[in-house]
């Protein structure tokens, strides 16, 4: 009965909060012209509405934006992406928030250490208490292990048990001929998979460590310690498993460069040496002599999420059962009770705008002509708790409606271009797959270049949901506005970008303005909607780069499906 409520809520709200962009937007008729920019700002008018509350997930926003999304992917034909007849895909998650305390010893010598000033630590593990005894200190330099750069920082080493350091981002090679970085070995400038948290506390995990501490140093992570802080020390979300997550290590921990210093000297060793050895294939782990003590008690609670999901059957009978998935995430941060004044997080540009975007794609090809619906069937996947840690779409990948050995491709879209049309499309992650020559190609066909990211060293491939469908093995792209706008001058996209990270990304101001137009948002719907054609109809499947982190994984997905 409760949610019964809240849905005939819900409906009266978006009915509200419609009635004034609905005389704006274009009849549904319309639609077989192709994308609107006038539609596409109607529905982020919606979605960013206050109404919605910013979109929590498992609050009364997440009803409200559920409901709209269905109520939308109704109208315009799309069938319910669920096999089981629904549009919904429930995702069951757990909120953690960990209190820890962590010391050495060192020659008896107990070195504490104090929360948040020197270190953060969390568990990932649904339990309510975890602990580890005098494990043993081991650093292991980047904590990488990469077989197609030859690249192994654990030589062996049983660390099982223990508590291993390691340093944050890529190791940063050198090319001995330049001096520069080496775009051959862990992509030179750009980040890899390897460089990011996410995989340094899965290796560890994998390799049976008790604890995994990073190094933070503020110019490779990309972002100050207090980022850490405010990302760590709070509630954090994880997916809901029937193991309460067990295989994951106990403790994910970061250090301060102040503290890995200390803690090292008071081993005899010095820190900067060791990281400088570090950079180099010949890197042992290094014993550090030191034993640490955790603890981290944890208040948990259940919180019940859903994935929208909407299905165009391919036109090809023999085609049909292959998968072209196109994501893109509705959630947001809510609202916060504690702030002055305005108290919702919007999430306008991040996803309101993404969502319109995937709604019009959607749009556009489910009442296009019968003669240029996609071969293939194409599911369009709208993912909660992106902002939790890429949690809708993990939750999708692990476990996939339809089969991912069927599954050719994943596009995704996290913010849209809500201005003018632009002269480029930006790639994040270009040169991952032959994905980026389907893009190539349809860009060149309205008379546009392809832009390349233009901060790789941030590892923006590897922060949207995208980077779950590669994780497992899934060519996947990422396509962003461009930045080169018509009738503005150079720089412009560019500065614009910046102004908006530094002064509405995840704050209160991210809502619509009233110079959005989504003339761009139309042009980069009419280039999503044609690389979805294209995908869905050719004859062959995309496929990652050589040497790409992620082809392995791909390569092991199909030839076990062969057999």
């Amino acid at each position: 009965m409760k949610t019964k409520l809240l849905l005939l809520a819900a409906t009266c709200a978006t009915s509200l909060a419609l009635a004034d962009a609905a005389r704006s937007a274009p009849s549904e008729a319309s639609a077989k012209e192709g994308p609107n920019a006038a539609r596409m700002l109607a529905r982020a008018k919606v979605l960013a509405s206050d109404e919605f509350e910013g979109r929590g997930p498992a609050t009364a926003g997440e009803e409200k934006t559920v409901s709209y999304l269905v109520s939308e992917f109704k109208k315009m034909g799309l069938e319910p992406g669920n096999p089981n007849g629904t549009y919904i895909q429930d995702v069951p998650l757990v909120g953690i928030t960990s209190k820890p305390t962590l010391s050495f010893k060192v020659g008896g010598k107990v070195i504490p250490l104090t929360n948040i000033n020197d270190y953060v630590a969390f568990t990932t593990r649904v339990v309510p208490h975890v602990e580890g005894k005098e494990s043993d200190v081991v650093f292991v330099g980047y904590g990488v292990v990469a077989p197609e750069y030859n690249w192994d920082d654990y030589k062996g080493v049983d660390v099982r048990g223990k508590t291993i350091v390691m340093l944050v981002n890529d190791p940063p090679v050198l090319d001995p001929k330049t001096g520069q970085l080496d775009p051959k070995v862990f992509g030179g400038k750009a980040m890899t998979y390897y460089g990011r948290w996410m995989y340094k506390y899965e290796i560890a995990a994998a390799k049976g460590a008790a604890a995994c501490i990073i190094v933070h140093e503020t110019v490779p992570a990309a972002y100050p310690f207090a980022v850490v802080i405010a990302s760590n020390s709070r509630e954090n979300f994880t997916l809901r498993t029937p193991d309460g997550n067990a295989g994951n290590i106990a403790l994910n921990g970061w250090f301060t460069v102040e503290t890995a210093q200390k803690l090292f000297a008071a081993c005899g060793q010095d820190y900067f040496k060791l990281k400088a050895a570090a950079v180099s294939r010949d890197f042992h782990p290094v014993a550090l002599g030191a034993k640490a003590s955790f603890s981290i008690d944890t208040t948990l609670r259940n919180v019940d999420s859903r994935n929208v999901v909407g299905k165009l059957t391919g036109s090809d009978p023999k085609l049909r059962n292959e998968y072209v998935v196109y994501s893109a995430h509705w959630d947001h941060l809510g609202r916060n009770p504690a702030l002055p004044g305005d108290q919702i997080y919007n999430g306008a540009d991040d996803n309101a705008s993404g969502c319109s975007m995937l709604l019009e794609v959607a749009q556009t090809l489910a009442q296009a002509p019968a003669a240029q619906r996609p071969k293939r069937t194409v599911i369009f996947l709208s993912v909660t708790a992106e902002e939790k840690g890429l949690l809708g779409s993990r939750f999708y990948a692990r476990n996939p409606l339809y089969p991912l050995d069927h599954t050719v491709a994943n596009i995704n879209t996290d913010g849209a271009n809500y201005y003018g049309p632009t002269r480029d499309v930006r790639i994040i992650g270009l040169g991952a797959s032959t994905l980026d020559d389907v893009a190539t190609e349809v860009a060149q066909s309205q008379g546009r270049t392809i832009t390349p990211d233009q901060a790789p060293e941030k590892g923006s491939y590897y922060r949207s949901d995208h980077f779950e469908f590669a994780k497992v093995g899934v060519p996947a792209i990422y396509p962003k506005r461009g930045l080169d706008y018509v009738g503005q001058p150079a720089g412009w996209g560019t500065k614009f970008e910046a102004d908006f990270d530094l002064k509405n990304y995840h704050k209160v101001t991210d809502e619509v303005r009233p110079d959005w137009t989504f003339a761009g948002g139309a042009q980069d719907a009419a280039f999503l909607a044609e690389m979805i054609r294209h995908v869905a109809n050719s004859p062959t499947w995309p496929e990652w780069r050589p040497g790409n982190e992620f082809k392995s994984r791909r390569d092991a997905m199909l030839s076990a499906a062969k057999h």
